[in-house]
């Protein structure tokens, strides 16, 4: 048999079409069918293999795009990754025995989700090692990582494979429809470090239909030697009765092969909705195509430079820039649980009077039910004057939610942004609430600096930046203080521009805090709330995650009288602010249960 590339050179090759979405087509039964990996029963995988080989495919993928151990840790099966690629390549190659057809070992991204155990370079290196030895192991002819939105994973996947083998390989991207990654860089940049790196064939799949891919390929100059693929999906999906179906007719499919040909595709599959059928019209209308040498631009497209987004008729100044002037006071105050909003604007007209600078306003903390923070910093900025300063929760928004939320903020001239990931639903009064948790705060940050640079998550150009301050949190009551550092670091790398605290009880604490993180660069809000009395003192210390009471301060509270417990409070605050203040030039009051009085005491020293 020749040489995939030597034939690939010469000639258009087709290849087969998505085995997952064709097997959930046709109706595979749950049970026998792990659709997150991709692994189903074989006598469905020896069916479909039959089917691409008689209508005409040349290279066919084997079942295992995320046969690795990350995936199939969900199903308790991470102790069988070889078994299952081993399987996988000699399901394939018994099924398609004597057959003049190309086996391609397909690896997948490792997906991490957010409540996965971060990985280092190194421990994911391993998952991959794993993963495609096997399937070279197995026999395949050459390997596909595809539907990577991860530059630098996809690069990663390609040194482990480089270091293994040397058969062909094909990586494939899924970009957006604007021909951009996840991770920031256009497809054809991605292309060129990817041929420098080593892979022999540059492709797109899983994201795009055939004219938004076609229109991809009319960007991409091709010089002499560089081999292309594309994998399009069979139009844009629509979930009915349960499945998602895909528009795009076989004969509609095929007719669009000429025009990839022309802009230098070599290597035609499909995925996402496409079939044997599909491949089977591509077969019959690739006779007589040959592959072009080279293909310089036939446009360049100028971008004209991004704006920032509309000034409105509220413009926010930069809180960090008050910092170089004066000491910068920050004051949370929740938004009520029920629809009154008569306290909260009292309050907030009041501590704007006694001199704070900002109202931060938590997102549903401890995951309570209250009014939207939103709209609670869009009565802030109408009704009394004041600069909000909204957290934002990973908590309750999935990956879109969380994007628009984030654009309607800059819409509406809102700048500044605290980063968290927010509290599980099941520890507030809503325990049976989903937590959505698509990023974690470090990936927020990522989005907010994504829009600041004006592209979305998915890279997809926002015609405009914002213009946002973005900061994090930090826990320095936590028992490892030095892990607590390593993750901020982490953050700032992200993009936080400031740092607001949990609240400190601990004027020790204050001064180790300041030493470590002043180093850091950035400015610091630690936080000081309040002691009211014995029984709130022992709820923070017991039942707020992050907050920690020392026992001399909780015992004091202890035997004090509910008079004696407040003025102890309160001195005990302006103690900590005081020393906060001989580090910081900024300070971040927490006023407990909206008792804003005790916030305007501590400013009024």
């Amino acid at each position: 048999m020749a040489n995939f590339l030597e034939v690939l050179r010469d000639q258009i090759m087709i290849a087969d079409g998505a085995t997952g979405t064709y097997l959930y087509q046709l109706g595979v039964p749950q049970h026998h069918c792990l659709e997150e990996v991709n692994i189903t029963h074989p006598d469905y995988v020896r069916r479909l293999y039959t089917e691409y080989a008689q209508v005409g495919a040349q290279v066919i993928e084997t079942n295992s795009f995320g046969a690795n151990r990350i995936r199939l840790a969900r199903f308790g099966l991470e102790d069988h990754v070889r078994e299952f690629n081993l399987a996988a390549v000699t399901l394939a190659k018994e099924s398609l025995a004597g057959k003049n057809i190309f086996i391609g070992g397909s690896v997948g991204p490792l997906s991490l989700r957010p409540t996965d155990a971060p990985l280092s370079d190194c421990q994911k290196a391993e998952v991959f090692h794993e993963h495609i030895g096997a399937l070279i192991e197995g026999g395949c002819d050459l390997i596909f990582l595809e539907t990577f939105s991860d530059l630098q994973e996809l690069l990663l996947a390609l040194t482990v494979f480089k270091s293994l083998s040397s058969i062909p390989v094909v990586t494939s991207l899924a970009v957006t429809e604007e021909g951009r990654m996840g991770t920031g860089q256009t497809m054809a940049e991605a292309f060129q470090i990817l041929r420098l790196a080593g892979a022999d064939v540059c492709s797109i799949n899983g994201t795009c239909g055939l004219r938004a891919s076609h229109f991809l390929y009319t960007k991409l100059e091709v010089n002499e030697g560089e081999l292309f693929g594309a994998y399009p999906n069979a139009g844009k999906p629509e979930f009915y009765e349960g499945r998602f179906n895909y528009a795009a007719t076989p004969d509609y499919f095929a007719e669009n092969l000429s025009h990839f040909v022309e802009e230098g595709v070599r290597l035609f599959g499909g995925d996402y909705g496409t079939t044997p059928a599909h491949i089977k019209a591509l077969a019959q209308r690739v006779a007589g195509l040959k592959p072009i040498i080279s293909k310089k631009l036939k446009r360049l497209v100028v971008s004209e430079k991004q704006k920032t987004v509309e000034p409105q008729s509220h413009v926010e100044t930069n809180l960090l820039d008050r910092l170089k002037q004066k000491i910068v006071t920050i004051v949370e105050l929740d938004s009520p649980k029920t629809l009154s909003m008569t306290k909260f604007l009292a309050g907030a007209q009041a501590l704007k009077e006694a001199g704070a600078d900002a109202v931060t306003l938590a997102d549903n903390s401890l995951a309570i039910l209250r009014v939207s923070n939103f709209a609670a910093a869009v009565l802030l900025r109408e009704k009394v004057g004041i600069l909000p300063l909204i957290h934002l929760a990973c908590r309750d928004r999935n990956l879109i939610g969380l994007q628009s939320e984030i654009m309607g903020l800059g819409v509406m001239g809102f700048r500044h942004l605290l980063a968290i990931t927010g509290d599980p639903a099941k520890v507030g009064d809503h325990p049976g609430a989903t937590s959505v948790y698509d990023v974690n705060s470090v990936g927020l940050l990522k989005l907010i600096q994504g829009m600041n640079e004006g592209v979305n998550a998915a890279g997809k150009n926002l015609n405009g930046q914002t213009d946002f301050v973005a900061g994090c949190a930090f826990n320095p009551n936590a028992k490892n203080f030095d892990s607590q550092v390593k993750k901020l670091e982490g953050k700032i790398a992200a993009g936080a521009q400031y740092v607001m605290t949990q609240p400190i009880f601990d004027l020790n604490l204050v001064k180790l805090t300041a030493e470590r993180l002043k180093p850091l660069g950035i400015p610091v809000f630690i936080g000081v709330m309040p002691l009211l009395n014995s029984r709130n003192t022992e709820f923070l210390h017991n039942e707020v995650p992050g907050i920690s009471i020392p026992d001399p301060v909780r015992e004091q509270m202890r035997h004090a009288s509910e008079l004696e417990a407040s003025r102890i409070g309160v001195d005990f605050a302006r103690n900590l602010r005081g020393e906060i203040l001989t580090h910081f030039n900024g300070v971040y009051l927490i006023t407990p249960f909206l008792k804003y009085e005790v916030s305007v005491e501590l400013m009024s020293d």
